[in-house]
């Protein structure tokens, strides 16, 4: 994971603009050319999102079993990029940690599309 070295401080109204929310997993498996190892991620986001696709680097702490049917949280309104083969829609959300990258979770069951504040 590539470290963040600006710390730039940004208003209210910036945060605002940046849309997270909760998605169920519901497939995973390897993106075969992304340039390190990544998972190809369904995620399903609710009736008024949709399904969308996303590559992660998180092969170090999850498998593809460990991962179907997890809750997660995801910053939806990203520009796509293309990692690998794949065209990540939603950028899904972890700590970079000592163990590698720790998803974050609802601590409850929640709808997929709730809004993360």
């Amino acid at each position: 994971m590539e470290e963040v070295q600006n710390n730039a401080l940004i208003g209210v109204d910036e945060f605002n603009r940046v849309e997270m929310r909760a998605g169920t997993i519901i497939e995973a498996g390897p993106n075969k050319k992304a340039r390190n190892p990544a998972y190809k991620l369904k995620i399903d986001f609710g009736p008024e999102i949709g399904v969308k696709t996303s590559s992660a680097q998180i092969t170090e702490l999850y498998t593809e079993e460990q991962l179907i049917g997890m809750q997660v949280i995801c910053c939806t309104n990203l520009t796509p990029i293309h990692i690998g083969s794949v065209k990540s829609e939603v950028r899904i959300l972890g700590t970079d940690s000592e163990q590698g990258v720790v998803l974050l979770r609802p601590s409850e069951q929640v709808k997929n599309g709730d809004r993360v504040f």
